[in-house]
């Protein structure tokens, strides 16, 4: 790691470098990063358009793209939790993201999530408490999803798309709890990347045997069965139920196995308006 803050330091060295205590830019930047009120997918979605409007969208895009890029350049080296928006606290599964995203921090790792509540809640709650970095990507959706309280900056984004761009390009691991539709999509394609050598191996946890064991079955006894995927492909998830065991392989994985060294933080450049807060 050479562009990128390192894992292992100390809360107060992460400060020193360039990035400010947790809850500084909570209150700083309440508003930090909010996307105007409008579902863009649905019109971006049905086809050709008039090539005006297509010109604009895509103009948005790829200003959502820049923003996202700008505001979370300086959050250091990432582990992104997934999991469901409908976990209450108290739940199995939200007292494990919570352990998870304590663990992630006291790492060295900013917690990322997408944001919202429930497990995402959860993790970015852990890491909190922990005194580590919990940073939420946000999406705006036809029915509200507020971030949760426990981010010190966050980014709400008006598509998917540049959503799971961001939960991905900035993540060393990725950690999935119990969830539904988005949980699957985001894990599927984060599996579909390192499968296909898009992105490097980097660790890939579901959490709780019991919940994905039916989806590993069906890996199994369909996809490869069918040589639809091969024994690798399978290999790539560790299925665990402890905490201890997934905070370990990320360790293994994500620092020992690619051999990442501690490298300098990266810089703000003040003359492009940048700033680590």
């Amino acid at each position: 790691m050479t562009s990128r803050e390192q894992p292992g330091k100390p809360v107060e060295e992460r400060v020193h470098s360039g990035i400010e205590s947790p809850g500084e830019a909570a209150v700083e930047d309440e508003d930090w990063g909010r996307a105007p009120s409008s579902n863009e997918e649905i019109p971006f979605l049905r086809g050709p358009q008039r090539r005006g409007s297509e010109l604009l969208r895509l103009l948005r895009i790829a200003a959502e793209f820049l923003r996202g890029f700008r505001r979370l350049h300086f959050v250091g080296p990432c582990v992104t939790v997934f999991g469901s928006a409908r976990t209450s606290e108290g739940q199995p599964s939200y007292e494990t993201a919570r352990a998870i995203g304590s663990g992630l921090a006291k790492m060295g790792f900013t917690v990322m999530t997408g944001g919202g509540p429930g497990v995402m809640e959860a993790a970015n709650r852990g890491a909190r408490e922990a005194g580590g970095r919990s940073v939420g990507c946000n999406i705006e959706l036809p029915e509200e999803q507020g971030h949760n309280p426990y981010l010190d900056r966050w980014i709400t984004f008006r598509y998917f798309f540049v959503r799971k761009v961001m939960l991905v390009k900035y993540s060393y691991a990725f950690i999935a709890l119990p969830g539904g539709y988005g949980t699957l999509d985001e894990i599927f394609e984060v599996l579909t990347l390192v499968q296909t050598g898009k992105l490097q191996d980097f660790p890939i946890v579901l959490v709780d045997r019991a919940y994905w064991q039916p989806l590993i079955d069906f890996l199994d006894h369909r996809l490869l069965a069918s040589k639809r995927i091969s024994a690798e492909d399978l290999e790539l998830l560790l299925v665990t139920d402890s905490v201890q065991e997934c905070l370990d392989f990320v360790t293994q994985r994500a620092l020992h196995q690619f051999g990442l060294t501690y490298g300098p933080a990266a810089a703000p450049r003040r003359w492009l308006g940048e700033s680590a807060r």
